[in-house]
């Protein structure tokens, strides 16, 4: 963790992460669409399942998209895109689910403290919901377009924030 935050947590490793990425998803998801696999969520073997997660891996560097890594590295060994995109969602799930496990287990008493139990109760509930029906709409709406779009916007963002930090306006 330290590693990490004190050689890439700043604005031009994120900025080079997101336009990487946004060429990425420009170069490789028309490929890996092209020869998506058949295998449905329900069918992935345990080789296939390590390799998507090793893919997460990247994801380490800030700016990366851990779903853009899972759904990459998905289509690569040959799931279909509906099960490249609940394996992302079930992962980040996981993923997301034990740091917000340790995170509570180190900084808990401090949330509950100022917060109460309502409240981050009342947003855990509300976020799982809102995770389900963007995966529902996101798995719906790459069935009739590309990540094309997530990329495009990828580059532009680095373009802007890259632009930003170079005028000093942040």
């Amino acid at each position: 963790e330290d590693a990490i935050k004190s050689r890439l947590l700043g604005p031009w490793p994120v900025v080079a992460a997101w336009a990487v990425g946004g060429v990425a998803i420009l170069v490789l998801e028309p490929r890996l669409r092209r020869g998506a696999g058949s295998t449905r969520l329900e069918q992935i073997a345990p080789r296939q399942a390590l390799l998507i997660g090793l893919a997460q891996i990247v994801a380490l560097w800030p700016g990366t998209s851990r779903s853009l890594m899972t759904i990459l590295a998905a289509l690569a060994v040959g799931l279909t895109l509906a099960a490249a995109v609940e394996f992302s969602f079930l992962m980040g799930l996981a993923t997301l689910g034990a740091a917000t496990t340790y995170e509570l287990a180190v900084n808990g008493g401090e949330l509950f403290e100022i917060y109460g139990w309502t409240a981050p109760l009342i947003g855990l509930a509300v976020s799982f919901v809102a995770a389900a029906v963007a995966v529902k709409w996101l798995v719906s709406y790459l069935q009739r377009h590309s990540l094309a779009i997530f990329g495009w916007y990828r580059l532009a963002l680095a373009a802007v924030v890259g632009s930003l930090v170079l005028t000093g306006a942040i």
